[in-house]
């Protein structure tokens, strides 16, 4: 699924990344986003088996995954690319990065799914239906197979100290008000991602995060 020479250009890219580097690397920059393209496309044909709501989004696959270039906004540590991946499989909400993800970087590769950059709007409505149901994300996290799949349960990118203006910090679902996004992953080793059956992985993985996907629709 993902090619050798994807893994070498992120870690290249990860030694220089500057605009001069880029530059002259264009050709191995083109072959990953094939690369990635080719990624989004498997994932979305095999949509049907974790997911409806994905297949029946018809989202394009140069759509479905993260750009090298960053914003000066939307930055993440000092360089100019990003030198890590998301290839996403959308569930139907196609201004909300919320479904399911292959996280590529080398040494550090991940699946698993979740709403991990929401909206303003989508965290106010994730914030609600947590105040509003706080059993469901409860039985959820305690389900045995999502346990066995996830057994760092539901995480973040960041988490606030305090839950925020208007909640209660002793409501039962504190702990979740916290997260700014939230979601599950599964770590992988990269030799995985290599092989061409892997897809098959993938979709159990998916299969078993999305009653999270769907607790949130």
């Amino acid at each position: 699924m993902v090619e050798p020479d994807t893994f070498t250009f992120l870690a290249d890219l990860a030694a220089n990344n500057r605009k001069v580097w880029m530059d002259a690397h264009r050709e191995e920059r083109d072959d990953a986003l094939r690369n990635f393209t080719g990624i989004a496309t498997t994932l979305h044909d095999y949509a049907d088996r974790f997911d409806h709501n994905v297949a029946a989004a018809r989202i394009k696959p140069k759509q479905s995954y993260s750009k090298f270039f960053q914003e000066a906004r939307d930055r993440v540590g000092p360089g100019l690319y990003r030198t890590d991946i998301d290839v996403f499989a959308n569930a139907g909400n196609p201004s909300e990065d919320v479904g399911y993800y292959l996280h590529i970087e080398p040494g550090n590769c991940h699946a698993g799914a979740g709403l991990f950059h929401p909206s303003k709007a989508a965290l106010a409505v994730l914030r609600s239906r947590l105040v509003d149901d706080p059993n469901g994300i409860k039985n959820l996290v305690n389900d045995l197979d999502f346990k066995e799949a996830f057994p760092d349960g539901i995480v973040t990118r960041k988490a606030l100290k305090t839950v925020p203006d208007g909640f209660d910090n002793n409501d039962p679902a504190a702990k979740y008000l916290k997260m700014v996004g939230l979601g599950c992953r599964k770590d992988l080793p990269d030799a995985l991602l290599l092989e061409d059956d892997v897809i098959e992985q993938l979709t159990n993985i998916f299969r078993s995060a999305s009653p999270l996907v769907r607790h949130f629709e």
